[in-house]
């Protein structure tokens, strides 16, 4: 069976993007594991699955699963590939979109200059905690963009842990369901950098619910004000949060790399 798919990055967060607004997803969690490997299948960050609404009021559902085969609920980069996808496959022709995905409503916007903004919905940010990770104690900022990340503010982001500390966080036994690891440096008010060890991917050039986490954690902290620059390893984002219950607005690039067939 031949099956259709586009290459895609937003920031240097790949994904490959299948429409099956007209047939069912029906790949095993063995094969997205094959297909994500980057010397034996295509490699990428997350599989992105377009698919007919579920919902009234909304024009698409929207299903992410990481490398590692696992369904999650939420992913702000590939949300700009996925408008993106959409528009340049005439699945569409709104520049603004309401889509439903497993961790609630986002509303993404094809702007005039080419980028993408997306309507995160409101945080959840519940505080900060000191966990055990191996000899030594972190404290985190406990952050939900629909996905779960724990934020911690370091002085040099590239010398911070983030392959060693990240895996150890990814699985603390404080998350049942695992967690997205952070390593925020602040330059500025409206400045950050950021490396994010993702749950189910290991660390990605760039992570868009990391990125929102990471502002709202500098501002709920009065360290930032928004907007806030997010620097990633693959490229920046823009943050906006007002505070409160208002929703995080993230703005950032999408681009299709390529596109081809694959025989399942």
């Amino acid at each position: 069976m031949k099956l259709p798919f586009t290459k895609m990055q937003g920031a240097g967060n790949d994904f490959v993007v299948i429409d099956a607004t007209k047939k069912d997803f029906a790949l095993s969690r063995k094969q997205i594991r094959a297909l994500a490997s980057r010397h034996f299948g295509i490699g990428f960050d997350q599989l992105l699955v377009v698919e007919k609404p579920t919902k009234k009021g909304v024009d698409f559902r929207y299903r992410i699963f990481n490398r590692d085969g696992g369904e999650v609920e939420q992913c702000g980069n590939g949300a700009r590939c996925f408008v993106k996808f959409v528009r340049d496959r005439g699945l569409t022709r709104k520049r603004e979109l309401r889509v439903e995905t497993r961790g609630g409503i986002i509303g993404p916007r094809l702007e005039s200059d080419g980028e993408v903004s997306v309507d995160m919905g409101a945080p959840q940010f519940l505080g900060s905690e000191k966990l055990r990770v191996g000899d030594e104690i972190v404290e985190v900022a406990i952050v939900s963009m629909g996905n779960p990340h724990a934020v911690q503010v370091v002085r040099e982001v590239e010398l911070a842990p983030v392959t060693t500390q990240g895996p150890r966080l990814e699985r603390h036994q404080r998350f049942d369901d695992g967690v997205n690891a952070g390593y925020m440096q602040i330059l500025g008010r409206h400045h950050i950098a950021l490396r994010v060890w993702e749950r189910g991917a290991g660390e990605t050039l760039s992570c868009g619910t990391g990125a929102c986490a990471a502002a709202v954690t500098a501002i709920a902290q009065n360290r930032a004000e928004s907007p806030v620059r997010v620097d990633t390893r693959g490229g920046t984002l823009t943050i906006s949060w007002a505070g409160g219950d208002n929703a995080v607005w993230m703005k950032g690039p999408a681009e299709t790399a390529f596109e081809g067939s694959l025989d399942i």
